[in-house]
């Protein structure tokens, strides 16, 4: 459940480091610097075969030549009195070291730190490239499986070490936004379910202050203490900007979602960071998603399986007392109509279309994002982790930027081992390796 306050403290975040944004490229200054990572797609038949992907960070995370407005308003009317002009105005240029930005890749594995070694906060959020590193990779999930390595060892109370797909531009809006000249190359055209206003929409000045919109699948939201997954579905397809009533709680887009916190279903002795929870969150564990449809390609549900030390976890099952209805769906251990129907606080989920949305949206293709973050707007993450919640063990205070540097000096996390492709071909079962083995 993606609250409004939250995301706005993290792209507040974005904008410690430049404060601006830009629509044209210094191309003088040199090309980006993309960390190369290594991802996996899979077949049953065939197993696993390496790809070559490459990451880029958020546009708004860029180094920019001038101050042309931050997150929450349309762009500054000195260097942008219109959209031409501001394309002129705001240059954006090329990341040489992304290691500055808290973003390091080796192989399969990338790592994600919130603090720089000076204490500097960089928050950072990537998106997935294509090899040629002008587009996006497109993922399409329904009828489909994504898997990862994870560790989260270093993320206490009040982290958030998220993995999540967006319904962007597969270019960054380029191919809509003739003035867009960064694109997919330079982290143009996020958006998500939480329609927040951005200078920027699509590459472009978004001079009308409009809240920028799109379908948005939260597979992995997380620290060692709890974990959500949750859909957001939207009215419409892809980037759309909206106002008004359009961006509010009944407008286009589900913000809070459809979520399944094994916490909140009834569990507190499942997620933990000791060996007494069936997941181990001390020590790096792998989790699968899978999306399976019906006889006409419909998406039915989300599914949840984990891997540690060579055994396969099912899902936390629904374990309640206090709500009937959803007590009666005490033998299921995933998300689907019939669970978001009695789950609570998931009215707009139902309304837009629900999993039937959501799997038209993974359908389409979406654009993978990894980021770390915590929140600075004082909710301290209770949405995903609280006693106030019921979402997870950790007290009111506890999740304070304060007191996470008290307790973790390096918060960070390690995403690895990332693979899609058909149900069950990504994850080890009964010992047995998913994945093609490469040749002596």
């Amino acid at each position: 459940m993606a609250i409004l306050s939250l995301r706005h403290s993290f792209v507040a975040a974005l904008f410690l480091l430049s404060s601006v944004s830009a629509q044209s490229v210094a191309r003088n200054k040199g090309p980006e610097n993309h960390p190369r990572l290594t991802t996996y797609k899979c077949t049953n038949a065939g197993g696993c075969v390496p790809r070559t992907n490459y990451l880029v960070a958020d546009a708004l995370a860029h180094p920019m030549n001038q101050n042309c407005g931050g997150w929450g308003a349309k762009p500054l009317s000195g260097p942008c009195p219109d959209a031409t002009t501001c394309q002129r105005n705001c240059i954006i240029d090329p990341i040489q070291d992304y290691s500055r930005n808290g973003v390091t890749t080796n192989g399969d594995r990338l790592y994600m730190t919130q603090l720089l070694p000076n204490g500097n906060v960089v928050s950072p959020r990537v998106y997935l490239l294509e090899e040629n590193r002008q587009n996006y990779e497109m993922l399409q999930l329904t009828g489909n499986e994504f898997t990862f390595d994870v560790d989260m060892s270093k993320l206490p109370c009040g982290m958030n070490g998220a993995l999540y797909l967006s319904e962007m531009e597969k270019d960054g809006g380029k191919s809509v936004e003739p003035l867009n000249q960064s694109g997919a190359e330079f982290g143009s055209g996020y958006c998500d379910a939480q329609c927040y206003v951005y200078p920027f929409a699509n590459g472009v000045g978004n001079m009308e202050g409009k809240g920028v919109c799109c379908n948005e699948m939260d597979i992995w939201e997380a620290n060692r203490a709890a974990t959500s997954l949750a859909p957001h579905p939207c009215a419409k397809p892809r980037l759309f900007k909206c106002q008004g009533v359009e961006c509010e709680w009944e407008g286009d887009c589900d913000k809070w979602g459809c979520s399944y916190n094994p916490y909140k279903v009834g569990n507190p002795d499942y997620y933990g960071p000791s060996r007494q929870f069936k997941v181990d969150t001390s020590r790096p564990f792998t989790v699968v998603t899978q999306f399976p449809t019906d006889s006409n390609g419909r998406l039915t549900a989300y599914k949840r399986l984990y891997v540690q030390d060579g055994r396969v976890i099912q899902n936390a099952y629904i374990n309640v007392t206090n709500n009937p209805p959803l007590e009666a769906l005490r033998n299921q251990n995933f998300m689907d109509e019939a669970y978001c129907r009695v789950s609570g606080g998931t009215e707009r989920y139902l309304d837009l279309g629900g999993t039937t949305r959501m799997g038209e949206a993974l359908a389409r293709g979406m654009v993978l994002i990894f980021s770390v973050w915590w929140d600075e707007s004082g909710g301290n993450m209770q949405w995903m982790d609280g006693i106030t919640t019921n979402s997870g063990p950790c007290n009111a205070d506890e999740g304070s930027p304060a007191n996470i540097r008290r307790v973790e000096p390096n918060p960070a996390v390690t995403f690895s081992v990332v693979k899609w492709g058909e149900i069950g071909s990504t994850y080890r079962l009964n010992g047995r390796r998913s994945y093609r083995e490469e040749s002596a």
